[in-house]
């Protein structure tokens, strides 16, 4: 399935607001809680030994669920939106490999570690 018929093929289940700024809290936190969901799973997976792989998969797909409702919100096409943030990430690592200077971004990063360089 491609994504933006994903993202439409969703828009039949989503709650209909009179108030936009009611809508787009909604989504947005919901992205927000799905989020903690699967932090909570990989968590008692991992540190736990409590098998929550099945749930780091369906809150996944709401994490997706609740991004494509806000692609929908602002009139975006969801495939549009992935396809910049991949030529985002191409021009940021060109070499395909994550450095520390590429999260810097100008200066703005805090150096944990410029204290024990000191020393």
């Amino acid at each position: 399935m491609e994504i933006k018929d994903y993202q439409d093929k969703s828009k039949k289940f989503a709650k209909k607001f009179e108030n936009p700024v009611i809508e787009i809290s909604t989504w947005g936190l919901g992205v927000t809680g799905e989020a903690g969901d699967v932090a909570s799973c990989i968590k008692k997976t991992y540190q736990h030994d409590n098998d929550k792989k099945e749930g780091i998969r369906e809150n996944i797909g709401d994490m997706f669920w609740y991004a494509a409702q806000i692609c929908s919100f602002f009139n975006w096409n969801m495939n549009e939106v992935l396809q910049e943030n991949l030529d985002k990430l191409e021009g940021r690592y060109k070499d395909g490999k994550f450095k520390v200077e590429h999260a810097r971004r100008g200066g703005e990063m805090v150096d944990w570690n410029e204290d024990e360089k000191e020393k």
